[in-house]
């Protein structure tokens, strides 16, 4: 009698060591996943709180790895993505994919070219309470949708790379194409795109931007997003109401869980980068665990690269709409 040996690990390597890379790290934990790591800064110190391999560099990580997760600051994202692929690796990548639409598509393309998987990182899909909005609209639970509004507020990351535009894409492509990419996954495509935006004249840092999107389908989208002076405390919601029926959501006043003193106070000490989510099933573990499903030939993910590159089509239609007051055409 024979026994089969139990399969080989999945060889990740995260490229990219600063807060995002962190997030990522329960759900390549809770596959077993071989981890491996490269970055310009701090790979030593994650490979030691992770026990992943450090390389130093690029090159070196590709020819040791399966997956490549590119948890890089934004403007990295096309080149190691091309990298990868060219090395005939699948791709996990942070959102946006890039900073222009063109360079998106491209990547799509790219990827395809090469054969490989490339998943985009929108992280809010796999958050509970948007999927299950996703579920309720798909099974006809709010009729025909008329208005969706999302809400998203916190900080300024504490790097200095996002608070130059050119370099971020600012608050619409780096945080407020969350919900974007909600509005199209639950309302369709999207024909019309206006957008404003404030700055306080007392620090640039603090501003709101509003993004409306006009669906084919005659819905409207309206994404709010703040982003608030140091401390202010992460915060997203949405109201979605159709022909049939209305769903709301607002995670400062979530019923199912109550903090006592301690634990608010420990809850409301976090930096505002990025939501609390120790209250809920990790939405950045399922998200990888879903394309680990997904590249091993099972369900396709709820998000693909396509996805991906159309969340920054219209963001970047927003920030066009910015600059000249008017409505974008999509």
């Amino acid at each position: 009698m024979t026994t089969s040996s139990p399969p080989a690990p999945l060889r990740v390597g995260i490229v990219g060591t600063g807060g995002i890379s962190r997030a990522h790290l329960p759900g390549w934990i809770e596959l077993d996943a071989e981890l491996h790591c490269h970055s310009l800064a701090g790979a030593e110190e994650f490979a030691a709180e992770s026990g992943a391999t450090a390389h130093g560099t690029l090159e070196e990580l590709l020819a040791a790895v399966d997956v490549v997760d590119v948890c890089t600051p934004t403007p990295a994202h096309p080149e190691i993505v091309r990298a990868a692929l060219d090395a005939g690796k699948d791709v996990v990548c942070e959102k946006p994919l890039a900073l222009t639409p063109e360079e998106a598509h491209e990547l799509v393309e790219h990827a395809q070219r090469a054969g490989r998987r490339l998943f985009p990182a929108h992280v809010v899909r796999f958050f509970p309470q948007y999927a299950a909005a996703k579920r309720a609209i798909d099974t006809g639970a709010v009729g025909t949708l008329a208005v969706l509004r999302f809400e998203r507020t916190g900080s300024l990351p504490a790097r200095s790379w996002y608070a130059d535009e050119e370099l971020s894409g600012g608050i619409v492509m780096d945080q407020l194409i969350h919900d974007i990419d909600q509005a199209v996954w639950m309302a369709g495509p999207v024909e019309k795109v206006f957008a404003q935006q404030s700055i306080a004249s007392s620090d640039s840092a603090v501003r709101t931007a509003h993004v409306v999107l006009t669906h084919r389908s005659g819905a409207l989208s309206h994404c709010r997003g703040f982003w608030g002076p140091a401390g202010t405390r992460f915060r997203y919601t949405f109201d979605v109401a159709g022909d049939g029926g209305r769903l709301q959501y607002d995670s400062a006043g979530d019923p199912g869980i109550v903090f006592d003193d301690v634990a608010s106070a420990r809850q409301s000490s976090g930096d505002g980068f990025l939501p609390d989510v120790s209250e809920m099933p990790d939405p950045y573990a399922a998200e990888i665990v879903e394309f680990a499903t997904a590249l091993a030939g099972g369900a396709p993910a709820r998000v693909d690269a396509a996805d991906g590159a159309l969340a920054v089509e219209i963001s970047r239609a927003a920030l066009e709409s910015l600059r000249t007051g008017r409505s974008i055409t999509c």
